[in-house]
């Protein structure tokens, strides 16, 4: 329990200020002061003296007469020193009528002696206002101190009382807001709707109660700024329980939300780092698995694929494969290049898997290479052309032979090449035209010139290979063109799209066009359908 200290001025000497307009008076009450071992500072008959003198001479009490010289009396000038230097102040004066108590009454003096007065009287009034201020200012100062706003208010909503941190917070002065309407010096509102929000204290008056303020509730100060703030506000009683009034206590929450912010950003950051881990332990262990399984898948596979070889060398070798039709061997044959057809496309598919693995996870191997194609494509062309050659379908290579060499990933060039030869020979029907054609073009590319005035822009002609590979006499719908690269895509209703294959070629080839800086796209119309890809002279950093 905190204990409130006692009036100590006594024995520190107190210093009075005795204000009285009849001199003999004044002299008597200074000799019963003396004699009482008080100081008696100075002896002044007007209100406007006793204002000055209490200015310089700041003494713990004064004695004022009411009735006193010039157009001021004492209750006028005891109003002013209490608000301007807190003196407290005991009136002595003849006149107890009820008008003049009342007027009296209002100042909140520490005392009222009625004249004659006696010493022991005397004594005992000095005492209790010394006792009574020295508490006053002790609570005061408690409440001067604390870090939060404190507002005091009777149960008409009166302020009376406002600290050092409320004036601060609500941007108004305790002369000011004092006897205002609560409401007119505390306006809140609800953050995000911002319509107002009742005051605590009110709700606090109506339930009698102690109340919490809610969450998200911004104060208007005076000059209109807002800020956020917490607060709760409690009843004041009397010794018969009675409510006086009640005191709102609030603070500024800027810095709790700021660090609960800070808090929760943090949080966040470090739960992210964790899926960040996460996701890294994850893709890892797909790229271990998808190895793993790549080479378990590929080994039976490749074994199978041998097996198939040495079977049809003893069989060979042993004139089964060579009997005349219609003979048993026909079938044995036909379920060997079956048996190999779909081994091979198994490989592919593990193979295609594996590589857009890699791909996706920015591991692929690069070797780049200087590339001259007008030597190098003719040569990729000509298994395909023999292919062409037996569909009966026509093949056409146009490569001009100045062409500047291609600085890029020769296997990777193969694969995408080959993928997209393999489709135009597999899906061309027969009397139809394949047509592989390379050039180089130029594309406009927007670059900021940092010396020319801000917005102005140069273009810069960059060069790309374009090669586009076209053939006749199948289309692909509009609608599916934006799907052709979707893996294990297939065009429906339409029987000669509907061939064997993994699915995953025209996938891989895109990723690998887009791994080597370039673009692929497809049109079809007009009985032709035509793949075009755009690769850059030199794969940049």
């Amino acid at each position: 329990m905190i204990s409130i200290p006692e009036n100590t001025q006594r024995k520190e000497i107190v210093r009075i200020l005795i204000v009285e307009d009849e001199y003999i008076l004044a002299i008597n009450l200074q000799e019963s002061l003396e004699s009482l071992g008080y100081v008696v500072l100075d002896i002044t008959d007007s209100a406007e003296g006793a204002i000055a003198r209490a200015n310089k001479l700041r003494p713990n009490l004064i004695l004022m007469d009411i009735r006193l010289r010039g157009e001021m009396d004492g209750i006028q000038a005891a109003e002013q020193i209490w608000h301007h230097l807190q003196i407290p102040i005991i009136y002595v004066t003849g006149h107890s009528d009820k008008n003049t108590v009342e007027r009296a009454t209002l100042t909140s003096p520490f005392g009222y002696i009625i004249k004659p007065i006696k010493e022991q009287e005397l004594y005992v009034a000095i005492q209790t206002a010394l006792n009574r201020y020295n508490r006053e200012q002790f609570l005061s100062s408690v409440l001067r101190g604390m870090g939060d706003g404190v507002i005091v208010v009777d149960t008409e909503l009166h302020i009376k009382y406002i600290n050092q941190v409320a004036e601060a917070l609500t941007g108004w002065r305790w002369n000011e807001a004092k006897d205002k309407i609560l409401t007119e010096v505390i306006k809140l509102i609800d953050e995000q709707t911002q319509f107002p929000v009742e005051n605590p204290i009110i709700a606090v008056l109506k339930q009698e109660t102690f109340i919490y303020l809610g969450s998200g509730v911004l104060l208007v100060a005076k000059d209109g700024t807002t800020i956020p703030i917490a607060d709760s506000a409690t009843p004041l009683r009397n010794n018969s329980g009675v409510i006086t009034g009640a005191v709102l206590v609030f603070r500024d929450d800027t810095q709790r939300r700021l660090t609960e912010e800070r808090n929760l950003a943090a949080e966040r950051a470090q739960q992210l780092e964790i899926q960040v881990a996460e996701l890294q332990r994850l893709n890892q262990l797909k790229e271990d698995f998808l190895a793993t399984t790549s080479h378990e898948m590929r080994t039976p596979l490749s074994n199978i694929k041998m097996a198939i070889s040495v079977l049809e060398n003893i069989l060979d070798q042993q004139g089964v494969l060579n009997l005349k039709a219609l003979s048993p061997s026909e079938s044995v044959a036909r379920y060997l290049t079956i048996l190999r057809d779909q081994c091979e496309q198994e490989l592919d598919l593990v193979d295609n898997l594996l590589h857009m693995r890699m791909i996706d996870a920015d591991v692929y191997p690069l070797e780049l290479t200087s590339i001259q194609l007008q030597n190098w494509l003719p040569h990729v062309a000509e298994y395909f052309q023999e292919r062409a050659q037996a569909r009966q379908q026509s093949f056409k290579v146009s490569v001009s032979p100045n062409l500047p060499p291609l600085v890029s990933d020769l296997a990777s060039l193969t694969e995408i090449i080959s993928e997209l030869l393999n489709n135009a020979c597999k899906y061309t029907p027969p009397d139809e035209e394949i047509a592989v054609d390379v050039q180089v073009i130029y594309t406009p590319k927007s670059l900021r010139n940092e010396g020319a005035e801000s917005g102005v822009l140069d273009n810069l002609q960059v060069p790309y290979f374009q090669i586009t590979i076209s053939n006749s006499g199948v289309i692909i719908p509009k609608q599916e063109q934006s799907r052709i690269f979707e893996p294990f895509y297939r065009v429906p209703q339409n029987d000669r799209w509907q061939q064997s294959g993994t699915g995953l070629g025209l996938t891989l080839a895109k990723k690998l066009v887009k791994y080597l800086q370039g673009t692929i796209e497809v049109t079809s119309s007009q009985g032709w359908t035509t793949f075009t890809v755009k690769l850059p002279l030199v794969i940049g950093d």
